[in-house]
């Protein structure tokens, strides 16, 4: 069993959208709340679970929380999901960002 198996979908729910134009500008929908920013890591909690993003002179962009979509521009290094079954690895995520 997968992921998406184990939480459809509702009609209530926003979609999830990630576009990313020449790792200069991401275009986020679906996010629920920016947990913390700073220019090197961007920590999204968006519909489908945690979404960190990292790079290099990050800048929030845009924010519109009520629709869920977020703009971040600068040089896109890395994007990954924090799913629960990574518990570890989102232990020390969070202790590195909260000390």
């Amino acid at each position: 069993m997968n992921y998406y198996d184990k939480k459809p979908m509702t009609t209530s729910q926003m979609d999830h959208h990630v576009k990313m134009t020449n790792r200069r500008l991401l275009e986020i929908d679906g996010v629920k709340e920016v947990d913390s920013f700073d220019s090197e890591e961007f920590l999204l909690q968006t519909v489908m679970g945690y979404l960190v993003i990292r790079g290099d002179n990050l800048q929030m962009k845009n924010l519109d929380v009520e629709s869920g979509h977020v703009s971040i521009k600068g040089k896109v290094y890395e994007l990954s999901y924090l799913d629960e079954q990574h518990g570890d690895k989102a232990k020390g995520l969070f202790s590195k960002l909260f000390k």
